[in-house]
């Protein structure tokens, strides 16, 4: 069983440390993403990289629209990873979507989790009247999704701009177009329709780990309100807001980010969270 997951979800380990961190990719994205950031922690913690099933170099066979057809389906891939390991004061860092299934999964197993590191995290990307801005109109995610079934080649080309943002770095956005457009149409389609669609606004609360909550600076898809949201609503949270524009500091701002990583993991030797 153990082996069977870890192929699954192309499970990664390395690193010299004792504590595990987790790293959990964003929607259309692979472990890969990560390469920037993952050295500067291999001396301190274990590292265990995956893929979501239907992402990356994951096992496509074991895609099942039923099980992924919310969020929980993922949080379990989360969770079996940490049963396959035995992974107890797990450090989770997700990117995007993975916010809020790092979250579920630490909902239905607080025990394994010691801290959430969230990076661009939304828990409803649909704004809510006066009450909530989540950045986007319903129509708006409607038509996103539209034109995936339509021309899902130029949904891509559309959105891995808008994600980026930021115009000094054009092979970013390259990669992440190519990252989307490697990813099979279908799958995407579902997934992307469960994670605009979500809603883990009460969800938030509940949450009895400490967390921290990556802001970028001019972020289209998680605008600052969303940052502001989840930090008011997640108790012991703290909120570092980067200089970082775009949704991916990780990729387009590694040093910045693993710079806010440390100053909450370790606040003597880092800036202290603001």
């Amino acid at each position: 069983m153990e082996t069977s997951i870890l192929i699954r979800n192309h499970v990664t380990i390395r690193g010299s440390g004792h504590q595990p961190m987790l790293f959990a990719h964003g929607f259309g994205c692979s472990q890969q993403m990560w390469r920037f950031i993952t050295s500067a922690f291999e001396t301190d913690y274990r590292l265990i990289l995956f893929d979501y099933v239907g992402s990356g170099s994951s096992q496509l066979s074991a895609y099942n629209p039923d099980r992924y057809n919310n969020l929980n389906g993922y949080a379990q891939d989360v969770l079996d990873i940490c049963t396959a390991l035995d992974l107890t004061d797990i450090i989770f860092v997700g990117h995007s979507v993975s916010c809020m299934i790092g979250l579920l999964a630490s909902l239905k197993a607080p025990e394994r989790f010691s801290r959430l590191i969230l990076i661009g995290p939304s828990p409803c990307y649909i704004n809510d009247g006066a009450e909530y801005v989540g950045g986007f109109n319903r129509t708006d995610i409607e038509e996103l999704l539209l034109t995936m079934e339509k021309n899902y080649i130029g949904w891509a080309n559309f959105l891995a701009p808008v994600v980026i943002n930021d115009p000094a770095q054009p092979e970013l956005t390259q990669e992440l177009s190519e990252s989307f457009c490697s990813t099979d149409p279908l799958i995407a389609r579902q997934f992307a329709q469960v994670t605009f669609l979500s809603d883990n606004r009460l969800d938030i609360a509940k949450s009895t780990v400490p967390g921290l909550v990556l802001q970028c600076t001019q972020d289209l898809i998680a605008p600052l309100e969303v940052g502001m949201y989840v930090h008011q609503h997640l108790r012991d949270s703290q909120l570092i807001l980067l200089n970082a524009t775009g949704h991916c500091p990780h990729l387009s701002a590694p040093q910045e980010t693993i710079q806010a990583i440390n100053a909450y993991l370790q606040p003597s030797q880092g800036l202290n969270g603001r």
